[in-house]
């Protein structure tokens, strides 16, 4: 199976309009138009019923303690983790591509609601858990959100989109299910996967 974009090509950077937030002089950063980008993928294994999608960040910092702080730089050595930024479950087999913004477009505080084309389910990502305590963010974040990383980061993001086709008609997992609910749902029923990767970064010593 292979899987490309139209938005931006593997391995290099993702252009701001599918960010969350893009870099601003003023105050660092600020929304972007948060478009999901473009997605095709063909070489579908016999057998397949639907796919699953998942895109994530393994560059998060582990410790908050330098991020977003003026005068100070997330350190490259620091521990990382993974941050899901899309979850999405039972895309039919019928579907080979989705068009940019099909699936997010814009910012919406507090969490898009619970639905998607195709009657493709999405999932939890984690800026709920990033929002959570703050009064103007808070909520349920349901699908695509973009990149934005720590504007002081000194390392540059990647973003990993990777596609899986299954053998489930629907995937077993309900309510606000993430990445790492589907992952493990789906052991055992993904007949292939394809990937492609792109970075991102608000550090303007990185641009």
């Amino acid at each position: 199976m292979h899987l490309s974009s139209s938005s931006f090509s593997d391995g290099e950077g993702i252009p701001g309009e599918f960010a969350f937030c893009v870099p601003d002089p003023d105050s660092h950063a600020t929304f972007a138009a948060n478009r999901s980008p473009a997605l095709t993928w063909d070489e579908v294994p016999d057998g397949t019923r639907t796919f699953v999608l998942v895109c994530h960040d393994p560059d998060v910092p582990t410790k908050p303690d330098d991020v977003n702080q003026e005068g100070r730089e997330v350190p490259a050595d620091l521990p990382r983790t993974d941050f899901h930024h899309w979850v999405l479950v039972d895309l039919p087999a019928r579907v080979t591509s989705i068009v940019d913004g099909e699936f997010s477009d814009g910012v919406t505080e507090r969490g898009k609601p619970q639905t998607g084309p195709y009657g493709a389910r999405p999932g939890v990502n984690n800026y709920t858990d990033w929002f959570s305590g703050d009064a103007n963010m808070e909520g349920t974040y349901y699908g695509y959100d973009g990149p934005c990383p720590p504007w002081n980061d000194s390392l540059v993001h990647h973003y990993v989109f990777t596609l899986y086709a299954t053998d489930l008609e629907r995937c077993p997992v309900e309510g606000d299910f993430t990445g790492p609910d589907v992952l493990a749902a789906i052991k055992g029923h993904a007949l292939a996967d394809a990937s492609i990767t792109g970075t991102y970064t608000l550090n303007p010593r990185l641009m």
